[in-house]
């Protein structure tokens, strides 16, 4: 299981946890499907960030696969 930091192990389609802006504090997570990647770069020491197919927008913090 990976901790959602390389953008190479991230795709649409597979379903992770992510942390939203607002939650950064408290760490709460969200599930959701990946549509899009927002991250450019390669890696991303905090997560990639992606959208979910919700629409909610966040920091991948582990994937499901």
């Amino acid at each position: 299981m990976s901790d959602g930091t390389k953008r190479a192990d991230i795709m649409a389609g597979l379903e992770v946890s992510i942390v939203l802006k607002q939650d950064q504090r408290s760490g709460k997570l969200t599930q959701g499907v990946v549509r899009d990647l927002l991250t450019k770069s390669a890696t991303h020491p905090h997560g990639i960030k992606v959208r979910l197919e919700s629409g909610l927008v966040g920091r991948v913090k582990i994937i499901h696969g």
